[in-house]
């Protein structure tokens, strides 16, 4: 049996960033619920020309890559640093790629990043409703961390790390109950993941 592939992608735009932490510590608690290949992409390995492609074959390869990894998975952490209250455009923009038919019934963990308290909403009114429209499943627990939540670059308030741990829990659930109705075999609980 082949291990669940989870890809994460988040638009930050630089690196190091809170955001790519978030995301980071999502997978890492997601691999020790489960054994899963676990792959990160950024908004910076999809290379300079995404904004410029208006159609999914002008996509410069790295950005193909990335759409064809998120189509191809089986489950997703998704990330954003809040801009004026809601996800990146390039955020959009390569999901605008993405085939609809691809995501159905896919598990999303939504995650976001902003200055403060008030963009925490926007998970809940920018990010599900996005993900609703590809009919995706979007785990009931979204994780979002403000600049407070961080020191050094390092997540630290443990009202986030709690959060992180329900979504990871909810998401490795998910895939051992479904990869159970498969007539999977229960695979052990140990950590597997590799960065891409």
């Amino acid at each position: 049996m082949s291990l669940p592939r989870i890809v994460g992608f988040t638009a930050n735009l630089q690196r190091p960033s809170k955001t790519r932490a978030l995301a980071e510590s999502l997978a890492e608690a997601v691999g020790a619920h489960l054994r899963a290949d676990i792959r990160l992409f950024d908004m910076l390995d999809a290379g300079t020309g995404l904004g410029a492609a208006w159609s999914r074959d002008l996509l410069p390869l790295p950005a193909r890559r990335i759409v064809e990894a998120i189509e191809g998975a089986d489950a997703l952490i998704v990330g954003t640093p809040v801009y004026k209250g809601a996800y990146t455009g390039l955020f959009k923009h390569l999901f605008d790629f993405v085939d609809p038919a691809a995501l159905v019934g896919k598990p999303v963990i939504l995650s976001a990043t902003g200055g403060g308290p008030r963009h925490a909403l926007v998970v809940e009114h920018s990010l599900r409703p996005l993900f609703g429209f590809f009919s995706a499943h979007t785990i009931p627990s979204a994780v979002y961390g403000s600049d407070a939540d961080f020191r050094d670059g390092a997540l630290v308030d443990p009202g986030v790390k709690a959060r992180i741990q329900d979504a990871a829990g909810q998401l490795a659930d998910l895939l051992q109950a479904r990869a159970a109705r498969a007539g999977a075999p229960d695979a052990p609980l140990t950590a597997f993941a590799s960065a891409g």
